[in-house]
């Protein structure tokens, strides 16, 4: 398995991206401005989510004033589905930049684990994967960086659990903490289902994860190089019906998704053209259909993208 070449491609071609992020007067030399008054937004966004089937939490920060915000039902846990292997995959490249390991060290590739409910091994199910094709590699090694690589753009059940296996559930948890990010609870790999039937589960909130993304924009989380790489392995992710289905092509949104049987969720970093970036999370439990999670993610979606540009 190899890492797909527009990985590179867009690291240098998001360059002028990431570092206005990291500048607090952003790509155009503008100061920060004073907090937006987000009640018309906050109005709309209750629309879509109170008229959707099911039940919705989100969070929207500003980066470069991240007091204009909007936070609905933010605080409130969901199952975590995917989402959780972002936090994975920070804590990944943190150990790696304090030196604990080398991001091109290499993993057994193996599709064996133990569950935390009562310690008796597990494996998981290549139908239930969408990250698939690393079964093809069961038995040999591969470096890190690919199987962060295949956990985040294609969510890989087993690179995660490979992964998560190596750095620690409760480093995670405590580099989350750490931030501010407390709406974090890593405990498990995936597919551990004697856990999922003892009500052991990773959780989130959209506060929890908006702030993850926040440090992250801000670059307070890593050095430049390793949050670049974060940035770019994000910005490949492959599933975009929610967050980015209705932006225009030139918009970036580095994100991660996350599903199980009525749980949709999206959450990432917006890049707009002129330098700026938004912190976005939209969760969802109780839908009786995927799509329909989809479209009113994407809505939402949209009509914070709108805000922003008639805040410009």
């Amino acid at each position: 398995m190899e890492i797909h070449p527009a990985f590179f491609i867009v690291l240098f071609a998001l360059m002028p991206f990431l570092a206005a992020c990291s500048s607090p007067e952003g790509e155009s030399g503008r100061s920060p401005e004073p907090a937006r008054d987000t009640a018309q937004l906050e109005e709309q966004v209750r629309q879509v989510a109170d008229t959707a089937e099911g039940h919705y939490a989100v969070a929207f920060i500003d980066a470069a004033q991240p007091e204009t915000n909007l936070f609905l039902h933010a605080d409130e846990w969901f199952h975590a589905a995917s989402t959780m292997k972002t936090p994975v995959m920070i804590e990944v490249y943190r150990q790696a930049m304090e030196g604990k390991f080398d991001l091109d060290d290499t993993l057994p590739v193996r599709n064996e684990f133990i569950s935390i409910a009562d310690g008796e091994p597990y494996s998981m199910d290549i139908g239930r994967d969408s990250g698939d094709a690393l079964y093809d590699h069961l038995g040999s090694e591969l470096p890190i960086r690919e199987l962060v690589y295949s956990m985040i753009v294609r969510s890989g059940n087993l690179a995660t659990n490979i992964v998560i296996e190596h750095v620690g559930a409760e480093n995670v948890n405590r580099t989350m903490a750490g931030m501010g990010a407390d709406g974090i609870r890593v405990l498990r790999g995936v597919e551990d289902m004697a856990a999922f039937r003892a009500g052991m589960n990773n959780e989130v909130t959209a506060r929890g994860l908006a702030m993850m993304y926040l440090r992250l924009a801000e670059g307070s989380i890593l050095d430049e190089a390793n949050r670049e790489e974060v940035l770019s392995v994000l910005l490949d992710q492959h599933f975009r019906d929610m967050i980015p289905a209705r932006l225009p092509e030139d918009v970036k949104v580095a994100h991660k998704t996350g599903w199980i049987t009525g749980v949709r969720h999206d959450s990432g970093i917006i890049f707009l053209p002129d330098g700026r970036a938004y912190v976005l999370v939209i969760l969802s439990k109780d839908v009786p259909e995927r799509e329909d999670a989809n479209q009113a993610g994407a809505e939402i979606s949209r009509l914070v993208y709108d805000f922003m540009l008639e805040t410009e």
